[in-house]
C-alpha cells in the first residue's frame, strides 16, 4: 500500500500559501498562476486555514461579494483536516470522502511537509491497481 511519504517523494513538497489579510482576488490569481485548486492559509508560519475554488465559488459569487475587496480570512475553511507521512492513500481517500474535503496538508512532527489533493491520491491509487494488474497478467501468461 502506498502512504502518503511515498506519494509526497514522487509528487514534490511544493506548498502554495496566503496570508489571511490578503485579498481574495489575489488567492485566485496565485491559484491560477500555480495552476492548483486550493491554497493554504498561513499566518507566521502556522496553518490557520485553507481557500478552495469551493470557497470562492460559495462564499463570494454566489453572496454577491467583490474579491478584491473580501480578505481570505473572511471566507476560508478555518476547521483543516490534516494527514501524516504514515498514512496510506486510501485512509486519505476515506477521509476526503467521508469529510468532503479535496486537499489535505500533511505534517509531520507539527512541521507542515506538503499537500496532497483528491487527484494526487486518484492517480496513486490508479498507478497502484495498474501495476497488480500487469502482475496478475504476467502470472496468468507465464502459468503461475
Amino acid at each position: 500500500m502506498i502512504i502518503v511519504r511515498q506519494l509526497l517523494r514522487t509528487k514534490g513538497h511544493d506548498i502554495w500559501s496566503i496570508a489571511p489579510d490578503d485579498s481574495v482576488y489575489d488567492a485566485l490569481k496565485l491559484m491560477a498562476d500555480r495552476d492548483v485548486g486550493a491554497l493554504l492559509v498561513l499566518e507566521e508560519g502556522n496553518l490557520v486555514g485553507i481557500l478552495s475554488e469551493r470557497d470562492y465559488a460559495r462564499k463570494v459569487i454566489l453572496r454577491g461579494k467583490s474579491s478584491m475587496d473580501t480578505p481570505v480570512e473572511e471566507i476560508m475553511t478555518q476547521k483543516v483536516i490534516s494527514v501524516s507521512p504514515e498514512q496510506t492513500i486510501a485512509e486519505c481517500m476515506t477521509l476526503m470522502t467521508d469529510k468532503h474535503v479535496r486537499h489535505l496538508p500533511v505534517f509531520e512532527d507539527d512541521r507542515l511537509i506538503g499537500l496532497v489533493s483528491i487527484g494526487d491520491v486518484v492517480k496513486a491509487i490508479m498507478s497502484q491497481q495498474e501495476f497488480i494488474i500487469e502482475q496478475l497478467e504476467r502470472y496468468i501468461t507465464n502459468g503461475g
